[in-house]
């Protein structure tokens, strides 16, 4: 422990905060570099660092261990007869670079040194069911992944494409509905069961997968956990009006990134392959001490690539592979044309419906629903107009013309008559009834609804649906309600009068139901550097802790009543041994009862030379 004591001691702060993250050591009882130095040689600690270590690197560290302290030479040597591949001499330097930042042995020069608790505990593998030393360096590796024949191959990338389609378009889905109403995420995690059928039925997917294509597209920064709710990003905003294929490219871009290095490793080496089974024994042999936690992330990552199309049935499709090698672009050229073609027409009805011949263009669906609901989400996907729905647009700063006009851009039948006379009438009866504050230097406060309209506004009144409202009459023509006037704007609009909100001086303002959230990425201070810090406080240079070491040393002994070996110094400057049954320590003096004369002894911590356990 001293040695490593005086490792970390030696470095510098940066890399002392690197080597506390890179082992996940926590602050709570770290007082100093002793304390530091127990906790990374923990047997716990050094299982956990262990299990996240790959078969190659774990068996440099065994035979090493075996062997003592060898030179690299000896440490190739002994891996060789064991029937390990080596690698390139880089790659072996590269594993004990590794081992070394990760504290689990010191290399000085040309030797590798393990420290002994480490090595200790790959002795005890064995007992747990886990590879020695001789089974890491010399089981090879199991039989490789097969590649899919061509049937198999066909049938994985018709597959592949149809899961790319529902996921884009279930996405596409989801932002739209969180823009109408945000999701409320629950104190424990997750979402609520009503806002979970609703995302469901909107998404048209199965209530089990909502969850993961909400994880999908907030992993992307589609959308984003704003104040307890989910809703629709400015980048979801944005991404909505991008081709499929591009929308895709998003999702397979973020699904990569956030795909563990290890992971990704092994599986953009086997591409077009059938991970299944084969894949989880290939891990379980790369990792041998990797338990479950191996296995869960690769099933969750597996789960998302399985919805958005990188595998299909556990077989990476072409796009997949592209996705693994890094290619975004090649994959979605690829993932495109195995995607429906898009249309940008739509043929409008007498009876209102506006129908699609195919999947439509994103930017011509997006400015459709602003003014029209969606009543199938098919290939050929259907919409309707009604008053309330071109009042939406309405709100939001359209015109009738602005909307003819657009219309009549995307029809290949023209505008019947009954679609116009909807629209132009809509636009007459918009704004018969407006709100706005009583006060215009307290938007939050009471509001007025008013219109000349005297039938609307005696129909608001005794509308039962506003009894929270609280609705009071002021005149024929005016109503006034102690709410702020944007919620009363949006209860109005829900029940689909053709309300407008206003200025104090009359002027018509376009309200946005939900604030456009903006991604913000968390931060938190890095607890690293308060604990080095710390450490450099407490730190009294090398004289100071050698003291310290023999002191925790004794501490130690009299904790655990461990008779120890004491090399004590004298004046003359000759070295005593005394075998000694430590008592207390305080005062900078140790006070013991020596077992072979049976007396005590108190002696000046100064003087003692070293410490051991007794023979």
């Amino acid at each position: 422990m001293l040695t490593l004591a005086s490792r970390l001691r030696a470095l510098d702060d940066a890399a002392l905060r690197r080597t506390i993250a890179l082992r996940s050591i926590p602050a709570h009882g770290i007082r100093d570099f002793f304390d530091l130095a127990e906790a990374l040689l923990d047997p716990d600690a050094i299982q956990a660092t262990l299990s996240h270590l790959d078969r190659n690197t774990l068996a440099v560290l065994a035979v090493a261990g075996e062997l003592g302290a060898p030179t690299l030479d000896e440490l190739t040597e002994g891996l060789v007869d064991l029937g390990h591949d080596t690698g390139s001499a880089e790659e072996m330097t590269a594993r004990i670079d590794r081992l070394a930042d990760l504290m689990l042995l010191a290399r000085v020069d040309d030797t590798v040194r393990p420290y002994p608790a480490v090595t200790a505990r790959l002795r005890d593998w064995s007992d747990q069911g886990l590879p020695s030393a001789a089974d890491l360096a010399g089981i090879p590796a199991p039989t490789p992944l097969a590649p899919l024949s061509a049937t198999e191959g066909r049938f994985t990338e018709r597959l592949a494409a149809e899961r790319a389609f529902a996921s884009v378009s279930a996405i596409a889905e989801l932002l739209t509905e969180l823009d109408r109403e945000p999701a409320r995420e629950l104190s424990r995690g997750g979402l609520g069961l009503p806002d979970s059928k609703r995302l469901s039925a909107a998404m048209g997917v199965d209530l089990d997968d909502v969850i993961a294509l909400v994880t999908i597209a907030a992993r992307a920064e589609l959308v984003v956990l704003d104040a307890g709710y989910w809703s629709e990003s400015a980048a979801g905003e944005a991404w909505l009006v991008d081709a499929a294929g591009a929308r895709w490219g998003v999702l397979a871009q973020s699904w990569l990134a956030a795909l563990p290095a290890d992971i990704r490793q092994i599986v953009a080496g086997r591409p077009e392959v059938a991970w299944g089974d084969a894949l989880h024994r290939f891990v379980a042999w790369l990792y041998p001490a990797g338990g479950t936690w191996m296995d869960a992330r690769i099933a969750d990552f597996a789960r998302d690539g399985e919805l958005i199309g990188i595998t299909a049935r556990q077989a990476t499709s072409a796009a997949g592979a592209s996705v693994l090698a890094g290619d975004i672009d090649g994959a979605i050229r690829l993932i495109t044309a195995s995607l429906p073609a898009e249309v940008g027409t739509v043929y409008l009805q007498h009876d209102l419906s506006i129908v699609a011949p195919g999947p439509l263009s994103p930017a011509i669906d997006a400015r459709l629903r602003t003014f029209a609901d969606v009543e199938s989400r098919e290939l050929a996907s259907s919409y309707r107009l009604s008053g309330p729905s071109v009042n939406r647009a309405l709100a939001t700063g359209d015109d009738a013309e602005s909307l003819l006009a657009f219309l009549g851009s995307i029809s290949l039948t023209g505008i019947p008559q009954p679609v116009d006379y909807l629209i132009r009438d809509a636009a007459d009866r918009y704004g018969r009834v407006r709100v706005g504050s009583v006060d215009a230097t307290q938007p939050g406060g009471p509001c007025y609804i008013r219109s000349d309209d005297t039938a609307v506004l005696g129909a608001i009144a005794v509308d039962q649906t506003f009894t929270t409202l609280a609705l009071t009459t002021l005149s024929p023509t005016r109503l006034s309600s102690s709410h702020p006037a944007e919620a009363v704007f949006w209860a109005l609009t829900d029940a689909r009068y053709p309300v407008a909100a206003e200025t104090p001086t009359g002027e018509i303002v376009h309200l946005r139901r939900h604030p456009r959230a903006q991604t913000q990425r968390p931060t938190s201070p890095d607890p690293t550097v308060a604990l080095v810090a710390e450490l450099r406080a407490t730190d009294g240079g090398e004289a100071q802790a050698a003291h310290a070491w023999l002191a925790r040393q004794l501490d130690s002994a009299i904790k655990h009543r461990q008779t120890v070996q004491v090399s004590v110094q004298m004046p003359d400057g000759e070295v005593v041994d005394y075998l000694l049954e430590p008592a207390s320590v305080g005062g900078g003096r140790f006070r013991a009862r020596d077992r072979r004369a049976d007396i005590e002894r108190t002696l000046p911590l100064s003087s003692i030379v070293s410490i051991l356990p007794a023979p």
